[in-house]
Protein backbone atom coordinates (compact mmCIF):
# COMPACT_ATOMS: atom_id res chain seq x y z
CA UNK A 1 0.00 0.00 0.00
CA UNK A 2 1.19 3.13 -0.56
CA UNK A 3 0.11 6.29 0.75
CA UNK A 4 -0.43 9.78 -1.01
CA UNK A 5 -0.43 12.89 1.28
CA UNK A 6 -1.31 16.52 0.61
CA UNK A 7 -3.23 18.60 2.60
CA UNK A 8 -3.10 17.57 6.76
CA UNK A 9 -2.64 14.20 8.23
CA UNK A 10 -3.49 14.93 11.56
CA UNK A 11 -3.96 12.31 14.51
CA UNK A 12 -5.71 9.41 13.04
CA UNK A 13 -5.21 10.17 9.54
CA UNK A 14 -1.63 10.01 10.22
CA UNK A 15 -1.45 6.85 11.80
CA UNK A 16 -3.36 5.56 8.82
CA UNK A 17 -0.66 7.09 6.35
CA UNK A 18 1.80 4.87 8.73
CA UNK A 19 0.47 2.05 8.04
CA UNK A 20 1.31 2.33 4.68
CA UNK A 21 4.43 0.81 2.81
CA UNK A 22 5.14 4.04 1.78
CA UNK A 23 4.13 7.45 2.00
CA UNK A 24 4.81 10.23 -0.36
CA UNK A 25 3.35 13.48 0.62
CA UNK A 26 3.62 17.28 -1.07
CA UNK A 27 6.81 19.17 0.47
CA UNK A 28 4.02 21.75 2.28
CA UNK A 29 2.04 18.84 3.81
CA UNK A 30 1.46 18.92 7.59
CA UNK A 31 1.48 16.08 9.89
CA UNK A 32 1.06 15.87 13.73
CA UNK A 33 0.81 12.71 16.31
CA UNK A 34 -2.25 15.20 17.18
CA UNK A 35 -3.29 13.17 20.10
CA UNK A 36 -1.93 14.98 22.96
CA UNK A 37 -3.64 18.24 22.20
CA UNK A 38 -6.99 16.53 23.32
CA UNK A 39 -5.12 14.84 26.69
CA UNK A 40 -4.81 11.17 24.33
CA UNK A 41 -1.89 8.77 22.97
CA UNK A 42 -1.81 7.55 19.41
CA UNK A 43 -3.63 4.53 19.50
CA UNK A 44 -4.20 2.54 15.93
CA UNK A 45 -1.25 0.85 16.08
CA UNK A 46 0.36 4.59 15.29
CA UNK A 47 3.13 4.23 18.02
CA UNK A 48 3.60 0.65 16.83
CA UNK A 49 4.51 2.25 13.12
CA UNK A 50 5.75 4.97 14.14
CA UNK A 51 8.81 3.55 16.67
CA UNK A 52 9.84 1.93 12.83
CA UNK A 53 9.64 5.03 10.78
CA UNK A 54 11.49 7.34 13.33
CA UNK A 55 14.25 7.39 16.12
CA UNK A 56 13.03 6.97 19.26
CA UNK A 57 13.48 10.66 20.66
CA UNK A 58 11.89 11.98 17.28
CA UNK A 59 8.45 9.55 18.40
CA UNK A 60 8.62 11.03 21.93
CA UNK A 61 8.82 14.43 20.79
CA UNK A 62 5.96 14.03 18.33
CA UNK A 63 3.82 12.51 20.86
CA UNK A 64 4.41 14.57 23.66
CA UNK A 65 4.52 17.81 21.90
CA UNK A 66 1.79 17.12 19.15
CA UNK A 67 4.41 19.43 16.69
CA UNK A 68 3.21 19.84 13.10
CA UNK A 69 6.10 19.12 10.63
CA UNK A 70 5.83 19.45 6.97
CA UNK A 71 5.79 16.91 4.27
CA UNK A 72 9.72 17.93 3.80
CA UNK A 73 10.52 17.47 7.68
CA UNK A 74 8.55 13.93 7.48
CA UNK A 75 10.26 12.64 4.68
CA UNK A 76 13.65 14.05 6.70
CA UNK A 77 12.73 12.41 9.91
CA UNK A 78 11.62 9.44 8.16
CA UNK A 79 7.72 9.78 8.25
CA UNK A 80 7.44 9.84 4.71
CA UNK A 81 9.28 8.14 1.99
CA UNK A 82 9.74 11.09 -0.27
CA UNK A 83 8.40 14.50 -0.99
CA UNK A 84 7.00 15.25 -4.66
CA UNK A 85 4.43 17.90 -5.92
CA UNK A 86 2.16 15.36 -6.94
CA UNK A 87 2.19 12.34 -4.73
CA UNK A 88 -0.72 10.88 -6.08
CA UNK A 89 1.11 10.30 -8.84
CA UNK A 90 4.92 9.35 -7.62
CA UNK A 91 2.60 6.57 -5.69
CA UNK A 92 1.00 5.67 -9.34
CA UNK A 93 4.60 5.28 -10.83
CA UNK A 94 6.12 3.39 -7.97
CA UNK A 95 3.15 1.00 -7.80
CA UNK A 96 3.19 0.46 -11.62
CA UNK A 97 7.08 -0.23 -11.28
CA UNK A 98 6.36 -3.02 -8.56
CA UNK A 99 3.32 -4.59 -10.74
CA UNK A 100 6.07 -4.83 -13.08
CA UNK A 101 7.92 -7.32 -10.60
CA UNK A 102 7.47 -10.96 -9.49
CA UNK A 103 4.40 -11.11 -7.66
CA UNK A 104 5.43 -14.03 -5.78
CA UNK A 105 8.94 -12.04 -4.87
CA UNK A 106 6.83 -8.86 -3.72
CA UNK A 107 5.09 -10.74 -1.68
CA UNK A 108 7.60 -12.28 0.11
CA UNK A 109 10.04 -9.70 0.36
CA UNK A 110 6.51 -7.88 2.03
CA UNK A 111 6.15 -10.93 4.67
CA UNK A 112 10.51 -10.99 5.30
CA UNK A 113 10.39 -7.32 5.85
CA UNK A 114 7.05 -6.98 7.99
CA UNK A 115 8.13 -9.90 10.22
CA UNK A 116 12.53 -8.56 10.03
CA UNK A 117 11.83 -6.32 13.32
CA UNK A 118 9.86 -8.70 15.15
CA UNK A 119 12.01 -11.54 15.44
CA UNK A 120 15.41 -12.33 16.64
CA UNK A 121 18.21 -12.28 14.32
CA UNK A 122 18.38 -16.25 14.12
CA UNK A 123 14.55 -16.26 13.15
CA UNK A 124 14.86 -13.46 10.50
CA UNK A 125 17.66 -15.37 8.87
CA UNK A 126 16.23 -18.30 8.75
CA UNK A 127 13.06 -16.95 7.58
CA UNK A 128 15.02 -15.28 5.07
CA UNK A 129 15.81 -18.70 3.76
CA UNK A 130 12.86 -20.17 3.79
CA UNK A 131 11.00 -17.57 1.62
CA UNK A 132 14.31 -17.61 -0.64
CA UNK A 133 14.26 -21.24 -0.72
CA UNK A 134 10.58 -21.18 -1.72
CA UNK A 135 10.71 -18.72 -4.49
CA UNK A 136 14.00 -20.08 -5.88
CA UNK A 137 13.03 -21.99 -9.11
CA UNK A 138 9.32 -21.35 -9.25
CA UNK A 139 8.05 -20.33 -13.19
CA UNK A 140 8.41 -16.29 -12.30
CA UNK A 141 11.82 -16.48 -10.94
CA UNK A 142 13.09 -18.26 -14.04
CA UNK A 143 11.50 -15.74 -15.90
CA UNK A 144 13.13 -12.94 -14.15
CA UNK A 145 16.25 -14.70 -14.88
CA UNK A 146 15.88 -15.40 -19.08
CA UNK A 147 14.22 -11.63 -19.73
CA UNK A 148 17.49 -10.32 -17.78
CA UNK A 149 19.66 -12.42 -20.20
CA UNK A 150 17.66 -11.49 -22.56
CA UNK A 151 17.36 -7.77 -22.13
CA UNK A 152 13.60 -7.90 -22.31
CA UNK A 153 10.70 -7.09 -19.87
CA UNK A 154 9.31 -10.37 -17.90
CA UNK A 155 6.37 -11.55 -18.22
CA UNK A 156 4.64 -12.63 -14.91
CA UNK A 157 1.98 -14.64 -13.78
CA UNK A 158 0.24 -14.52 -10.42
CA UNK A 159 -0.91 -17.92 -9.06
CA UNK A 160 -3.20 -16.12 -6.50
Amino acid sequence: MIAAIHGVAYGGGLQIALGADMRIVTADARLSVMEIKWGLIPDMSGTQTLRHLVRDDVARELTFTGRIVSGEEARELGLATQAHEDPRQAAYDIAMEIASKSPEGIRAGKALLNEASLVSLEEGLQLEASLQKGLIGTSNQVEAVRANLKKRAPSFSDPE
